[in-house]
Order: C-alpha cells, then sequence, then structure tokens
C-alpha cells in the first residue's frame, strides 16, 4: 500500500479515533462477556496524546483515517530478562482496508518507536478464541507466551 502514510495522531482526529475504539469494542464483545453494555470506552486519548511514554499513530490513505494503534512502554518485573516492553493497543483498521497490511504497517512504526527508546520488546493482548488475529500476529512473529483465565463466582464462592 504505497499511498498509505503512518503518521503520529493529532488532537483533529479524536472524532475518529472515538469511531476507531467503538469498532474495536464491537469487534472484541463477543470474545468477552464482561464488558458491560454500551456505551463503554477503552482507551484515555488525552493521556496517550502527552506521554512522553507512548506513541498514537494512524494510517491516512489520501486525507482518510483507515487505522490506528499505539505503543506505550510498561515497567517488566523485576525477573524478566528486559527491563520494559513496549505494550501495543488500539489496533484497529477500518474493514475495507483489512487484509491488506495496514496492521503491519503501524506495528512496525510502534516497533521503530520503541527501539528508538532502547525498548526491544513488544507485547499485545489478544482474545484465545480470535483466531484471525492470533494468526495475523503469529505471521508477524508474535508468539503466544501466556493465558490469562478468569472465573465468576457468586456470593457464595465456587
Amino acid at each position: 500500500m504505497n499511498n498509505v502514510t503512518i503518521r503520529e495522531a493529532r488532537q483533529e482526529d479524536l472524532e475518529t479515533l472515538y469511531k476507531f475504539e467503538q469498532g474495536v469494542i464491537s469487534a472484541e464483545r463477543p470474545y468477552d462477556p464482561t464488558l458491560k453494555a454500551d456505551p463503554i470506552n477503552y482507551y484515555d486519548f488525552n493521556a496517550l496524546f502527552h506521554s512522553a511514554d507512548a506513541q498514537l499513530v494512524v494510517a491516512e490513505y489520501g486525507k482518510e483515517l483507515i487505522a490506528s494503534g499505539y505503543a506505550r512502554i510498561e515497567k517488566s518485573k523485576a525477573y524478566t530478562a528486559f527491563d520494559e516492553y513496549a505494550y501495543l493497543g488500539f489496533m484497529f483498521v477500518v474493514p475495507e482496508f483489512r487484509g491488506l497490511g495496514i496492521n503491519t504497517l503501524i506495528i512496525a512504526a510502534l516497533a521503530k518507536w520503541a527501539a528508538a527508546r532502547k525498548v526491544y520488546e513488544l507485547r499485545l493482548e489478544v482474545y484465545y478464541e480470535n483466531e484471525p488475529a492470533i494468526r495475523a500476529y503469529e505471521k508477524l512473529g508474535f508468539s503466544k507466551h501466556m493465558i490469562e483465565m478468569r472465573l465468576e463466582i457468586g456470593q457464595e464462592g465456587i
């Protein structure tokens, strides 16, 4: 996609970013029974815009915003090999541009940003039932690392 540009998100992109956020929530809702009923929000865009430890980017096709993603530098556990890692989130591509490698461009830009800050590990979360997303991330070199488990209990416990 030679006509796609990846750039840092700007305040004037906020209306579209909120629409993208709802797209992420809609896509994830079938995988997550713990989500509250709409309307909900996931992201603190103001914090992402103003944090020195985060980079929020968008993909632009002409003047149209078609994708988004962010990297946020996080402290690793004291016992791990990396002191910090870049957590990736808000990975969204509008439906008509999916399958064209746009997410790869977003991740490459975020990886470059992280590496410039001497952060050499990327992490992200994906629902274990979201097999298309898992395959796409594995194709980029990500590997499964840990599964978070949950159990809903009643007032009496198990």
